[in-house]
């Protein structure tokens, strides 16, 4: 599949369709995974949730991955409406397969209102201009353990500043800034604002290369194809209004590692320097097992 059909798809894909008030059925990707990935999740759920919500926009999703999803059934997603208030509107949504439950998320949904403003400042990497494309970096260097994933068209173009081809990158470090942008493409959803769909799209992109963060202060003690890896729980908190036609840059860092476990804080920044987005995630990191 090619790169803007992958992004078509995508968008095709949040068009959820509606069985009955708060019930909403959603297809899956067909990139060739075994199991449904995290953020195709995490969006449509967010598509759902905001479906049933007028005049608020989702600020903030914490949720649980419980089981991992099959590609090869569509994904029922039950809304539950917690709270319509004033200046908040709250909701729960459940992903099931099977007639388990695989997902579940709370959402928080909130008014436009003016208030205090900080914000942390963007680390210095360089341009996405500056630097080639994964995929096809991906492709040019054979010789290289990389995952399955690595050299597939995604909805994303991503841009690494730690690049394949380049010294250190399999050095140990803990952080992994990473440029993207939601690929072009001539399909258009036309049942929800862009306002609503760019944020689910940035839930999309907030689960990408999340886990496997955790696992680059260890490159010099196991390859990266080795661990088990899975996302637990996802947290993103939406600052400002989401630029997804242009460059953001994912900055990913870790702070732990215990239990086969780690833990990953990422925040996304517009390509001036704005902070637009915050995310944490923690994520399965399973290391082979040992014959006996």
């Amino acid at each position: 599949m090619s790169a803007h059909a992958a992004a078509a798809e995508l968008l095709q894909i949040l068009q959820l369709e509606q069985i009955e008030q708060n019930l909403f059925l959603g297809q899956n990707e067909s990139a060739g995974r075994r199991r449904l990935f995290g953020g195709q999740v995490l969006a449509q759920a967010a598509m759902a949730a905001s479906c049933t919500v007028q005049d608020l926009q989702l600020h903030s999703l914490h949720s649980y991955f419980l089981h991992p999803g099959s590609p090869d059934r569509p994904v029922l997603f039950e809304v539950e409406r917690i709270r319509d208030g004033r200046s908040f509107t709250t909701r729960r949504v459940v992903a099931i397969q099977n007639g388990q439950a695989i997902f579940n998320m709370d959402v928080s949904f909130q008014i436009e209102e003016p208030g205090l403003e900080h914000a942390d400042s963007m680390p210095n990497v360089p341009l996405p201009e500056e630097l080639q494309d994964d995929v096809e970096l991906a492709n040019q260097v054979a010789d290289r353990p990389l995952s399955p994933m690595a050299r597939v068209e995604r909805p994303f173009e991503t841009r690494s500043v730690f690049q394949l081809d380049r010294q250190g990158t399999y050095e140990d470090r803990s952080w992994s800034p990473v440029w993207m942008k939601f690929r072009p493409t001539e399909v258009t959803h036309d049942a929800v604002p862009d306002a609503v769909l760019n944020r689910c799209l940035l839930a999309y992109a907030s689960d990408m290369g999340m886990v496997s963060t955790a696992s680059l202060p260890h490159q010099s003690e196991v390859e990266r194809t080795e661990i088990m890896m899975a996302s637990l729980d996802h947290a993103l908190w939406i600052h400002r209004e989401v630029p997804i036609d242009d460059w953001l840059l994912f900055h990913k860092r870790t702070s732990a590692a215990q239990g086969a476990r780690g833990l990953v804080h990422a925040n996304f920044f517009s390509r001036h320097g704005t902070l637009i987005a915050s995310v944490t995630q923690e994520g399965l990191l399973r290391l082979p097992q040992t014959a006996t």
